[in-house]
């Protein structure tokens, strides 16, 4: 017997000063069974930072084909392709190659140098793909927040992230490592 997706029900507020951008998203977040609360957190933290109305999450961890979120035009063009983990330079490569702009958030600490090292310059080519590290300590207490039904406060201002719910806030440390041209 397979076992099923945990479904978590997330009220979202985002106050992104930084974009003008200010709304409530009612959202149904399916956590594959592999997927820890930690990763599950980044991908909220995504969306938080590129919230727009038609911001979706993509099919899940076992579908190789689509991005953790994107986000698509009126005519199905894929506009921001959002990955989270540590792909290999291909499959970069090919959504670089399918999406205007991508961003892959890289939240694995320590682990992170060691992915990033030899491919650095390999991807310093793709003028479409933004590359973040969330600083280890971020994810874990990030993770703290994490419930079946999580009523979330996400502000944005000055290249800085908070994500509260009623109890905790968390500052998310993020680092840049390569910025889409």
């Amino acid at each position: 017997m397979a076992l099923k997706a945990t479904i978590h029900k997330v009220q979202l507020q985002v106050a992104d000063m930084d974009r003008h951008y200010y709304a409530d998203h009612a959202l149904t977040v399916a956590r594959h069974p592999s997927e820890t609360d930690e990763r599950m957190m980044v991908r909220l933290l995504a969306f938080a930072r590129h919230a727009h109305e038609s911001l979706a999450f993509g099919r899940g961890v076992s579908t190789e084909d689509e991005p953790d979120l994107w986000l698509k035009d009126l005519t199905g063009a894929i506009e921001l392709w959002i990955q989270l983990g540590q792909p290999d330079e291909k499959s970069l490569r090919r959504a670089c190659g399918r999406a205007r702009q991508v961003v892959l958030y890289n939240y694995s600490g320590h682990g992170a140098d060691l992915w990033w090292e030899p491919l650095a310059g390999k991807l310093a080519g793709l003028d479409n793909l933004t590359v973040i590290d969330v600083a280890a300590d971020s994810v874990r207490a990030l993770a703290g927040l994490a419930e079946r039904n999580m009523s979330l406060n996400a502000t944005l201002q000055d290249g800085m992230v908070w994500l509260a719910s009623p109890e905790q806030s968390v500052e998310v440390e993020l680092t840049t490592r390569q910025t889409a041209r």
